[in-house]
Formats: C-alpha cells, sequence, structure tokens
C-alpha cells in the first residue's frame, strides 16, 4: 500500500525527522547571534569577578574549544553504542532532554560562570543529539530519497529557526540595552525559554514515531565493545574503504571553509565597521535565502548526480570567498550573505546524505560519530588561517578570500572520491 505524504512529499517518518531541523536550528540561531552578546553583557565590568572584553572573548573561544574536544571524544563512542537495536531513540531522547533543559535554564543564569558552563553544557548534548539525528536518516527513508529529505531538513530548518528567533529578538531590542521597555534577566529568559521550548515541542512527532530498523545485536561489555568497533572502523576506512576515507578528507577541506565564514560572518561586518542591525537583517535574510537554496537543490538531487551536486556548491563557495576580495559596505556584505545562503543548506545536507549511502547502515551512529568530528571541529584551520592574516596585517577581505583554499583542496578529494569503487561488502 502506498504510504501517505502530508507534507511536499513526505512520509510520517520523513516529516518528523525533518521537524527536528526545524527544532535544533532555532537553537543555532540564538547561539551564533545572542548568547555571546548576553554573556558578554554580564561579563565585561569592573565590579570584582567580572572580566575585560578581551578575557570575555578568551573565554568564550576556550567555552567553545572545550565544547568540540568532549563531543568528539564522546562521539564515536556513544555512536557504536547507539547502533545497538533499541539504543538510538534512547540516545536521542535523552540528549535532546538535556540539551532542552540547559537552554532553559541558562536563562536564568545571572553570574557569568554559571551562564558559561549552561552553555558549555547546552551545547554538548545538542551537538551529540544532532550525531544520532544525522545517523536515524538510514532509518526513515530510501537510499533514493535521502538527498531530498535531507535537503528538505535544512530547508524548513532555516526558515523555521526564524520564527523563535526573531520572539528573542524583539525582546532583546526591548530590554535595556536597546528600548529599556524589558528588564535584562526578563529579556533574556524570554530568548532561551522561547528557544528551548520550539526546539522541544518540534521533536516529540520524531520522538513518537522513529524506530530504529538497521542496528548490530548486543555482544559483550558496551563500552569496551564500542572502543574495539571505533579503532577497527578506523583502522578499516583508512586501509579499504578508500570512498569514506577520500570523503571524509574532502569533507573536512570544505566544511571548514562552510564552518570559518559561518562563525566569522559578525567578525567580518564588525571590521568593515557595518551597522549591527544590518548585520541581523542580512543574517535573517540568509535564511530564507538557505531555505530556498536548500529546496532548489532538493529538487535536482533527483536528476542529478549527488557528488555533482555537492562540486556545485564547492565551486559557488569558492566564487563567494573571493568575491570577498571586493567588500567595503553593507551592500556588498549582503551580496555576500545572498551568496552563503545559496550553498549553505544545500553543501551540508547533500554531504550528510551522501555520506549516508556509503558507509553500513548497520553501523550508522558510529560512522556518524566519526563524521561528527569532522563537521563541528573542521572550521579551526580555518579561524586558524583567519587569525594569521589579520595577525600579519592583512585585511579581512584577504582572510576570508583565503578560505578558497579549502574549498579547491576539497574539490579534488571529492573528485578522488568519487573515483574510488563503492565499497561493496560490509565488515
Amino acid at each position: 500500500m502506498k504510504k501517505r505524504r502530508i507534507f511536499r512529499n513526505l512520509n510520517n517518518k520523513e516529516f518528523a525527522w525533518v521537524l527536528y531541523d526545524v527544532g535544533n536550528s532555532a537553537y543555532t540561531m540564538l547561539a551564533c547571534a545572542l548568547i555571546p552578546i548576553w554573556f558578554k553583557a554580564m561579563a565585561i565590568g569592573t565590579r570584582p569577578g567580572q572580566l575585560t572584553s578581551d578575557q570575555a572573548t578568551a573565554y568564550y573561544s576556550m567555552a567553545i574549544a572545550v565544547i568540540t574536544i568532549v563531543v568528539a571524544l564522546l562521539g564515536p563512542v556513544c555512536g557504536a553504542i547507539s547502533d545497538h537495536k533499541g539504543m538510538k531513540k534512547i540516545f536521542f531522547t535523552t540528549t535532546v532532554a538535556v540539551g532542552v533543559s540547559g537552554c532553559i535554564l541558562n536563562g536564568f543564569a545571572y553570574q557569568w560562570i554559571a551562564f558559561l558552563l549552561l552553555f558549555a553544557v547546552t551545547k554538548i548534548f545538542y551537538n551529540m543529539s544532532l550525531m544520532f539525528y544525522d545517523s536515524m536518516l538510514n532509518d526513515i527513508t530510501t537510499e533514493e530519497r535521502m538527498d531530498e529529505v535531507s535537503s528538505y531538513g535544512f530547508a524548513w530548518g532555516y526558515l523555521g529557526s526564524c520564527i523563535p528567533f526573531l520572539i528573542a529578538l524583539v525582546a532583546y531590542v526591548l530590554g535595556p540595552d536597546m528600548a529599556g521597555m524589558i528588564p535584562g534577566r526578563v529579556s533574556m529568559a524570554i530568548g532561551f525559554a522561547v528557544t528551548g521550548l520550539w526546539w522541544l515541542l518540534v521533536t516529540i512527532p520524531l520522538m513518537k514515531n522513529y524506530k530504529q530498523l538497521n542496528y548490530v545485536e548486543h555482544q559483550g561489555h558496551a563500552v569496551g565493545n564500542a572502543f574495539r568497533k571505533i579503532f577497527q572502523t578506523v583502522k578499516f576506512i583508512a586501509t579499504e574503504d578508500k570512498k569514506v576515507f577520500f570523503f571524509l578528507i574532502a569533507f573536512f577541506l570544505y566544511i571548514d571553509g562552510v564552518g570559518t565564514i559561518i562563525d566569522n560572518c559578525i567578525n567580518i561586518g564588525t571590521d568593515l565597521n557595518l551597522s549591527t542591525v544590518g548585520q541581523v537583517i542580512c543574517l535573517l535574510a540568509t535564511q530564507v535565502v538557505a531555505f530556498g537554496g536548500s529546496l532548489v537543490f532538493a529538487k535536482l538531487s533527483k536528476k542529478y548526480d549527488t557528488v555533482c551536486l555537492i562540486l556545485v556548491c564547492i565551486v559557488g563557495y569558492f566564487v563567494v570567498c573571493l568575491y570577498a576580495l571586493t567588500l567595503k559596505n553593507l551592500l556588498g556584505f549582503s551580496f555576500l550573505a545572498f551568496g552563503v545562503g545559496c550553498f549553505q543548506g544545500s553543501i551540508q545536507s547533500l554531504s550528510r546524505s551522501y555520506f549516508s549511502k556509503i558507509i553500513p547502515p548497520d553501523n550508522s551512529g558510529e560512522y556518524f560519530g566519526l563524521y561528527d568530528i569532522f563537521s563541528k571541529g573542521a572550521s579551526f584551520l580555518g579561524s586558524a588561517v583567519i587569525a594569521g592574516v589579520k595577525l600579519a596585517g592583512g585585511t579581512i577581505n584577504i582572510a576570508v578570500a583565503s578560505q578558497a583554499v579549502f574549498f579547491f583542496l576539497g574539490f579534488i578529494f571529492l573528485k578522488i572520491a568519487d573515483g574510488k569503487e563503492k565499497r561493496t561488502a560490509e565488515r
């Protein structure tokens, strides 16, 4: 019997899975735009225990680094354990519950140390939930539909995230630093609470409908076996599964460029002395453009090879990086944001679906644990290049343009990966 399609050619399971992108993307927006502002407003000052601006930036950067390291260490182990029968839903539900709780509680942390600790805990569990979520793709749809479904996830995630963010932004604007109509603590609590509740509510369908179809049977001590399997998997990828090996190298390189541009978008505008309000408007506009771009590539994925579409996205980003050499004003910045939006969701969604196709379905949690290391920890190289260019006296334009190197190398390694024979045998 034909499955009922309830939304843009998605069945119940696919639609529930897409909705989680709508939920978690709200927290991504908050973390990119408002959380750093709230932290610095709380941490910087002259009272005992408060920090200078440079110290606040350093502590925040250290927290991001710790989050990346913790997720990198826990991801593959938890991913391998989640591959056991019935475990993936438990891990996913737990990480979402802790992440949402941490997000809401963050709004009531009025001391910068507590604020930063809660942010770190929330971000760790948020990132872990994404790993389990990505690995569910093999269970909720067919290989033929992975590109389309994954693209819909990013598309509606970009658009849906704007709703709670706009509420949080209005509360911030009405706060003491702007209009002064809402007390600062209340304004911040509203932002975190709305985001956390939105994240939870749109996740409920996936929690209810998800069923793990691909799994491995329990064998002995779970943690010990997890470490053993990870070692075997890394060895297998490096020596035998060259398609996955070269793809991960390519992914690390081009997603490094993507992540660096996203992480430094505010720095770009600040260095160009652009209006803060203008930058936020561009950020929101980028979400809408990314929504449209992801839908376009979702349609194209029905007709064209996934690798070809990823290569198009890489070339698009390469051109965007070179365009950064011409940046001078807010108009130029908006064109840059438009270019990023066209390819941002597509390159991430197609990479996710392509990886799902070339890995063993039964070990998707373990493999996505490794994938997550490359995804979440990649942008440190690009950020280091930007820092090096700036310290050497270069402009932000040259620093952003330098990211083109990562896209060029990513293009080469992806072509190499595509030339390798697809894995024909399970481990």
